[in-house]
């Protein structure tokens, strides 16, 4: 794919910003637990035992009320967990809470920059590509006048990692068949442990298979973690820009309470495969097992219709 690199005064505005908070993103990792993120822990496949066991390394920074005992009870909670969480088994000192939200804060405020930064960005490469065809020089995008859905929503906001976030080229999204949609964080263990699957068989199926495209859905906590999984794991894929994942919500209507999941679409937007059916959490593999069908010829009826 063809990227286009961010504006040298961004890209040093950019550099300088990472270095500012370097400090604090490599450890936004072991921020306390919230029960948002312990009831996604469980629905990914943690035990209570597991979570206690991150909870007494990382601790409990939330109230548990009755709305939030119900969500982490229905998410798998055992009745030992609640008690623990009740009793303040691993809620924060006072001043140590103090601490903790003050570092949230620096980290929303560094998150704001890097949005601005990212606005910024965006803005001046959309003027690029006005001069560009206000010049008559034609575009990838141009020739294909029938778009997906999918590749309408996420025009202009797709990023690669290349030594760095850079733009991706968005155009070739439109000429895909099946999209599948990667959610996963690095703070997820069995989202880390699933990913280097997941490249491994895009390194292996994606040149065979040039209508199929996977784009990273982040749940990380911040742009600096959302980058670091990229690079570590060398996903190969494009991802949604961290800065405006807010205004893709629709892509997670299918994708599940639980994380590592991948959901499955055609170009239109239609939903061939899900981790999840329901509230049943059938798993990755499952949607890759049902791509592998597809390539060999054995296509879901709703996706055969479409062709």
């Amino acid at each position: 794919m063809a990227q286009h690199l961010l504006p040298n005064e961004l890209m040093r505005r950019l550099i300088l910003s990472l270095l500012a908070i370097f400090a604090l993103a490599t450890q936004a990792g072991q921020l306390p637990l919230t029960v948002s993120e312990i009831s996604l822990m469980l629905r990914a496949g943690y035990s209570s035992n597991a979570v206690a066991k991150e909870l007494s390394a990382r601790r409990f920074l939330d109230t548990l009320d009755e709305a939030k005992e119900s969500a982490l009870l229905n998410a798998g909670a055992s009745a030992e967990l609640i008690a623990a969480l009740k009793s303040g088994s691993y809620s924060l000192s006072a001043d140590k809470t103090a601490a903790v939200l003050q570092q949230m804060a620096m980290l929303d405020q560094r998150r704001a920059a890097q949005t601005e930064i990212s606005q910024k960005s965006d803005a001046r490469y959309q003027a690029q590509v006005a001069r560009q065809r206000s010049s008559g020089k034609s575009l990838p995008s141009d020739a294909d006048a029938s778009a997906g859905t999918i590749s309408d929503l996420l025009k202009g906001d797709l990023v690669q990692y290349r030594n760095g976030i850079v733009h991706a080229d968005d155009s070739a999204l439109a000429s895909k068949k099946l999209i599948a949609v990667y959610f996963s964080a690095h703070w997820c263990g069995p989202c880390r442990k699933f990913t280097p699957q997941l490249v491994e068989y895009y390194n292996r199926v994606a040149p065979q298979h040039p209508e199929f495209e996977i784009v990273f859905f982040s749940h990380d906590r911040s742009p600096a973690d959302f980058e670091t999984y990229m690079r570590e794991t060398n996903m190969p894929w494009p991802a949604i820009d961290f800065a405006k994942l807010k205004a893709k919500q629709a892509l997670t209507k299918d994708a599940g309470p639980g994380i590592p999941s991948l959901v499955l679409f055609d170009s239109s937007g239609n939903l061939i495969s899900s981790s999840y059916t329901g509230s049943q959490y059938r798993g990755p593999q499952q949607v890759l097992a049902d791509l592998d069908a597809i390539f060999a010829g054995k296509l879901p009826g709703r996706f055969a219709s479409a062709q």
